[in-house]
């Protein structure tokens, strides 16, 4: 539960963008760049929580300028968010130096506390899964089921699908296309920030370089194997998460296997996960698309 939370956030705010019908692939950029600054907040004010508000902001940006190149100036989808990749590989570098004067990890910050459930020890059998569990990952799995009722169950949500199915026909009904593009790329940014947060003054207390290691692809890809659905999203991001944390499990024991290899479980998951099921998943048909009214 606690590796899928990373997961979870960044697939549901990717969700988000590409059921609005624009792709994501920076949001593993966004997530690094949440994760910087999650630590820098923490910091500078010694309150991590201020450091998550501050990596949400950030991510938001991120989605704003991603919106502002899709959607205003009907930019390349991929090339834009590659290019929010490219920059978080070397401006987070860069931040660690000018303002530490450490190349490749921060100093230790103050990181947020995981909370004991009052009736966890009296729960037979399930009470040791919900002992001393960080807050952001009950909220990780609240999103997964607030997206889906929102997606599914109210008048927003049919328009967000609406928009990325077919927004002609959206907005000749009167939806506000590119307003609803934007909100969903932003949300898709913030949710980026904070799984990067979530990794530094959650699971961490640090910043790493490149320490979010994939994560937003396999996020990206647990949202195609969960078939464009927060529920179906939610199951692969544990799926995924089962098999970082049993490789973690696996290095601990004396197996006779290569360390590199156990490492790349998750990836092997990932790609077999992709290569039995991206098929029989179909993506939202404006996915990729800019749109013009006037076009």
């Amino acid at each position: 539960m606690r590796v899928a939370t990373p997961l979870i956030y960044a697939a549901i705010g990717t969700l988000f963008s590409e059921r609005s019908g624009v792709m994501n692939i920076g949001v593993e950029g966004m997530m690094l760049f949440g994760a910087f600054t999650a630590v820098a907040g923490s910091y500078y004010t010694a309150g991590p929580w201020i450091g998550v508000a501050a990596a949400v902001a950030v991510g938001a940006l991120l989605g704003l300028l991603h919106a502002w190149a899709c959607v205003t100036l009907g930019a390349n989808q991929i090339v834009s968010g590659a290019a929010i990749n490219l920059l978080a590989v070397g401006i987070p570098n860069y931040l660690l130096l000018a303002l530490w004067n450490r190349p490749g990890v921060s100093p230790l910050v103050a990181g947020i506390e995981p909370i004991r459930l009052p009736l966890a020890d009296s729960m037979p059998l399930v009470g040791g899964l919900f002992d001393a569990l960080n807050p952001l990952v009950y909220g990780a799995f609240a999103l997964a089921l607030a997206a889906h009722f929102l997606l599914f169950k109210t008048p927003l949500g049919l328009r967000i699908r609406a928009v990325g199915e077919h927004p002609r026909a959206a907005d000749t009904v009167g939806v506000r296309v590119e307003r609803l593009r934007y909100l969903c790329v932003v949300l898709s940014g913030a949710l980026a920030g904070l799984a990067g947060a979530y990794l530094s003054v959650a699971h961490l207390s640090l910043f790493t370089k490149q320490m979010t290691q994939g994560r937003g692809f396999i996020a990206m890809a647990a949202m195609i194997f969960g078939k464009w659905t927060p529920l179906g999203t939610l199951g692969a991001c544990l799926l995924f998460g089962l098999a970082e944390a049993l490789q973690l499990s696996l290095q601990t024991q004396e197996l006779a296997l290569p360390a590199d290899l156990l490492m790349a479980l998750p990836y092997l998951v990932t790609l077999l996960a992709l290569a039995g099921f991206v098929g029989r998943a179909r993506a939202p048909a404006a996915i990729g698309r800019p749109y013009r009214k006037d076009a």
